[in-house]
């Protein structure tokens, strides 16, 4: 007879919870260890289980890989719903934690996350890095822009201000920390910037070059650059988050993964709906939000669909919104079928 015992993980950086549960007696037993996979490995093992759940985390990753290759059920469960909301309690502890995973799934009311294998984790975690890289480079220009502004200094505009000869130009104003006088110190501070820059763009031009290369060995990535608008790094973004594009039924499904649906309150004689639910991954929904405005220019249904949502009384960035998932839909589709973009006819209604 197998055993019902549901084996609960509340992780954390350093040290974890571990709760067995049984669901017929509601005994529950704890144990704290350390977050190693050595000490977890010992006691996912130590007695048989029915059922290991654990939350979506920044530990969930090896823990999961750790249950498949021992062979024992995990369930990842998403923190995104309602029943994760700690309101109103006098006490919220670790062994609480642990507690209520336990008891959701015993009842079946755990919300599963579709884990992704290693390899796409890792994409995906190179793809943020870039992301952060980014926009480091352009706090990066903006600090460089204040400290010339605040010597009463001409701020450098443009792209080609940030090309190596426009970097130059910059140059020529710089002097080392150890050779400025006390009145002239923000040119030692320009050059600390400026090589800060340029080291940030050493950076971006390494982890672009290895992105390009996973790029071009997916299918996904070149099937879905036949949008219009979309380009590699927005592809990739879309290909990581949907490794398998057939667990989802539908475009609403698709729509509320990505958080780009509104929230709404229903109450008798009241239906209210607000902003966007900003559910789900921050990255894809930046990337199709920045993707839906440059389909503007280069796709005419987007730009067709983004005109006839704000003459059905949308604002312009309600309308890009609504443009964003309905590009995320279309490359969902895209995936699923394995078929490449063939603009659809817009509805005049």
């Amino acid at each position: 007879m197998e055993t019902q015992t549901i084996l609960a993980l509340d992780l954390g950086r350093f040290n974890s919870v571990l709760c067995w549960y049984d669901p017929v007696t509601r005994v529950a037993e704890y144990r704290t260890i350390r977050s190693t996979p050595d000490d977890i490995s010992r006691e996912l093992t130590r007695e048989p289980v029915g059922t290991i759940v654990f939350e979506a985390c920044s530990q969930a990753g090896w823990v999961n890989d750790l249950c498949e290759s021992l062979g024992l059920p995990a369930l990842v469960a998403s923190t995104t719903g309602s029943a994760w909301q700690w309101k109103r309690i006098k006490r919220k502890t670790d062994r609480d934690d642990a507690f209520k995973l336990a008891r959701m799934a015993a009842v079946g009311e755990i919300d599963p996350v579709a884990f992704p294998d290693r390899a796409t984790r890792q994409w995906k975690s190179l793809i943020g890095l870039r992301k952060r890289l980014v926009s480091e480079r352009i706090r990066s220009q903006n600090r460089i822009r204040g400290l010339l502004v605040s010597q009463g200094l001409s701020s450098p505009r443009g792209a080609s201000a940030w090309t190596s000869s426009g970097l130059n130009g910059l140059m020529t104003l710089c002097l080392a920390l150890h050779d400025c006088p006390p009145d002239q110190l923000w040119r030692g501070e320009l050059l600390v910037l400026l090589d800060r820059y340029r080291s940030l763009e050493q950076e971006i031009r390494v982890t672009e070059t290895a992105l390009d290369a996973l790029a071009k060995k997916d299918h996904r990535c070149l099937l879905l650059q036949s949008i219009p608008g979309i380009g590699l790094r927005t592809a990739e973004v879309i290909a990581v988050h949907f490794p398998d594009a057939r667990r989802f039924r539908s475009a609403d499904e698709v729509s509320a993964y990505a958080g780009l649906v509104p929230r709404q309150y229903q109450s008798g004689e009241t239906d209210r709906r607000g902003h966007i639910t900003r559910r789900g991954p921050k990255l894809l929904r930046a990337a199709m939000v920045e993707c839906a405005w440059c389909s503007l220019r280069y796709n005419a249904w987007a730009r067709d669909t983004w005109l006839r949502l704000q003459a059905n009384g949308l604002s312009k960035k309600k309308a890009i919104v609504a443009l964003a998932r309905k590009l995320l839909v279309r490359a969902w589709a895209i995936l699923r079928t394995g078929r490449p973009w063939h603009a659809p006819t817009v509805s005049t209604a």
